[in-house]
């Protein structure tokens, strides 16, 4: 398949598997398209084969080429703030950060700046894509390494469901302290909102499932702390800081859940890989992200 954008249209070609599909059977059944944006789509005349408009019941053949207007500008309240940007991966749909700690994914309020999405908006607008800005998933302020973004609603909502599914991995790193005994296991404990604190979250009965997944890579003795890769079924706030406070081994520098800022300026967590299969293509993307100020150490 090939895939070119031309403006605020994204032209597909060569792709047999749709021979004999109607547009809205490709749209709906094998890209899972909302309903919703199918709707906008046939109002606002988003489909063409050919270069012609079609109607979303045409069948399509092998040799046609599909355009869809994916691109339409859209109204957002993110402000593009220009700073350079380490990106891991890119195509039409999507794109791969290494996030820098000491930085929020997106503003809280519509005048904040200098947030990751108010940077991936200037990206995005000068390369001429003026659509909302779309995390598929979030990092703390300061955790770093690899986010996920989408250009257009179409590839939020099929990433969206992927990561709904547990078909994105993320695999963390962290340093927290204590010599860890227990070398692999799995944390099972709900979490939810402490009470007692507007932003602390704490494992409760009562809180939302939560399934961790944790192997040591290696000790260091002579700090009392320990490398873990983490993995996670959940994706709950804060989940990998309070299950490994939880369990008596908080992250090094996250004074939130019991660890020490002595030699540590930050939470030491770092998402150092992703790994999904390509929403449009099923091609295996996976994703390596250096720490980029080595608080974080990679095995």
């Amino acid at each position: 398949m090939f895939m070119t954008r031309k403006g605020e249209w994204l032209e597909f070609a060569d792709f047999p598997a749709w021979s004999g599909q109607t547009v809205e059977s490709l749209l709906k059944e094998t890209w899972g398209a909302p309903k919703k944006w199918l709707h906008h789509l046939r109002m606002e005349k988003g489909v063409k084969v050919n270069g012609k408009n079609a109607p979303l019941q045409t069948v399509l053949q092998k040799t046609d080429r599909l355009q869809l207007w994916l691109y339409k500008p859209e109204i957002s309240d993110v402000q593009p703030t220009y700073q350079p940007l380490d990106i891991l991966w890119e195509d039409e749909h999507l794109l791969v950060i290494n996030k820098q700690a000491d930085i929020d994914v997106h503003p809280t309020s519509s005048n904040q700046t200098g947030t990751l999405a108010n940077v991936v908006a200037f990206y995005l607008q000068s390369d001429g894509i003026f659509t909302k800005v779309r995390h598929i998933h979030r990092l703390d302020r300061d955790t770093s390494g690899a986010i996920l973004f989408a250009k257009h609603a179409l590839s939020a909502a099929m990433l969206d469901r992927m990561l709904e599914k547990r078909q994105i991995k993320r695999t963390y790193l962290a340093i927290v302290h204590g010599i860890m005994k227990t070398m692999s296991g799995t944390i099972n404990a709900p979490i939810g909102r402490d009470r007692h604190h507007p932003t602390r979250r704490r494992v409760s009965k009562t809180g939302d499932k939560a399934i961790t997944h944790y192997r040591v890579l290696e000790t260091f003795k002579s700090s009392n702390t320990s490398l873990v890769e983490l993995t996670l079924d959940t994706g709950r706030t804060h989940q990998i800081r309070v299950h490994m406070s939880y369990i008596g081994h908080p992250l090094a520098g996250d004074v939130l859940y019991g660890g020490s800022a002595d030699e540590y300026k930050r939470q030491a967590l770092h998402a150092a890989q992703l790994t999904f299969s390509h929403p449009f293509t099923n091609e295996t993307i996976t994703c390596i992200a250096p720490c980029s100020d080595g608080i974080v150490p990679f095995p």
